[in-house]
């Protein structure tokens, strides 16, 4: 058992080095300028979004929980359909479609396309004119893959080529994330490592190039013994540590907006929490807090909602079924929807 627990170590130790060179090679390019195509962030997944949005190391049955995960992919999940729709702040819809088969005794792959549309806004001209509407959208194609390197420690991969339309202007591109996972199911403890979008334009919507939001991510869950509660730490952004955002001020024509960047806001900025009730196999309950939400979204007529994030499904036969509820703003509230089913299940 030791000898096992020292190879898994040794492993894991290769796999974090080359990913580390790999997504820090390319976050000094993406951090020269801004980025685009944040929409890769966006989960589709219900029981991640009620989760704080961000979570790459739940272990679960539900192929739609690997989103941001490629190795939390299984061969479990085999024969498995997910559908997912989010409506989000203003009028903007996102939906998703995914299937997810075995590759043998130790692999799965999976294939999905995700749609974000983000309503008619008006078109207008350099001087402002308005030349009438249109409703921009992106798109992403994603194949995944995922192989069991040993008994407790999973490698997967997804490619994306994602493809964006706004009014006359359209653009290709192609990312990737490359993750890994070490679960010990005696003490259901769950370690992942996640560089993610990784890749960059096939064609630009104009002369000048946009990056993708590259990062780097860690993630923790954990339970504890006979306690039907399962936590779970997320750090994300880990390619800059500087983070700062503006306080909003008091509302008033006077009141100035103050930059905060110390070493607290900064630390929890890069972190989400969660925690899942797992007490039995056929629903959860789940809840979260995005600091970097809420601090992103800050008005200075505060929601105490803004941030939180919760979330609640049930099995019943074949089908689980899931939802998840947040006010990231004052003056918006977002609902997600999964439906998952399997089809052997079904047939049998």
């Amino acid at each position: 058992m030791r000898f096992l627990y020292i190879v898994d170590l040794k492993i894991i130790f290769k796999y974090l080095t080359l990913l580390l060179f790999i997504s820090c090679v390319g976050s000094v390019r993406a951090q020269e300028v801004g980025s685009a195509y944040n929409f890769l962030n966006i989960t589709s997944s219900s029981k991640i979004y009620g989760l704080g949005g961000v979570n790459i190391s739940l272990v679960d049955d539900d192929f739609l929980s690997a989103d941001q995960n490629p190795a939390l992919l299984g061969q479990e999940m085999s024969g498995q359909i997910g559908l997912s729709y989010m409506h989000y702040l203003g009028g903007s819809n996102f939906a998703s479609l995914g299937y997810t088969h075995s590759a043998g005794e130790h692999g799965a792959w999976a294939a999905s396309i995700k749609y974000f549309g983000y309503g008619a806004m008006n078109e207008t001209d350099a001087n402002g004119n308005i030349l009438g509407k249109f409703s921009p959208l992106d798109m992403a194609f994603t194949g995944s893959y995922s192989h069991d390197i040993t008994d407790r420690l999973r490698g997967g991969i997804d490619i994306r080529l994602l493809y964006s339309s706004y009014a006359e202007f359209s653009a290709f591109a192609l990312s990737t994330d490359l993750g890994i996972n070490y679960y010990d199911e005696e003490h259901d403890l769950s370690l992942s490592f996640v560089a993610a979008n990784l890749g960059g334009q096939l064609k630009k919507f104009n002369e000048s190039a946009d990056r993708l939001p590259i990062d780097v991510r860690l993630g923790w869950s954990q339970s504890f013994g006979s306690f039907p509660v399962r936590f779970s730490i997320t750090a994300w952004n880990l390619c800059k540590w500087k983070l700062p955002y503006y306080e909003s001020g008091d509302g008033t024509s006077d009141g100035d907006f103050e930059i905060k960047e110390s070493f607290m806001s900064n630390l929890f900025r890069h972190l989400v929490f969660s925690a899942d009730l797992i007490s039995s196999p056929n629903w959860y309950i789940g809840l979260g807090y995005n600091y970097k939400t809420r601090t992103d979204m800050a008005t200075y007529h505060r929601s105490f909602l803004s941030g939180w994030s919760v979330g609640a499904g049930i099995n019943v036969k074949a089908f689980k079924v899931g939802v998840a509820l947040s006010q990231p703003h004052v003056g918006g509230t977002s609902f997600m929807f999964n439906l998952n089913c399997s089809i052997e299940d079904i047939l049998n």
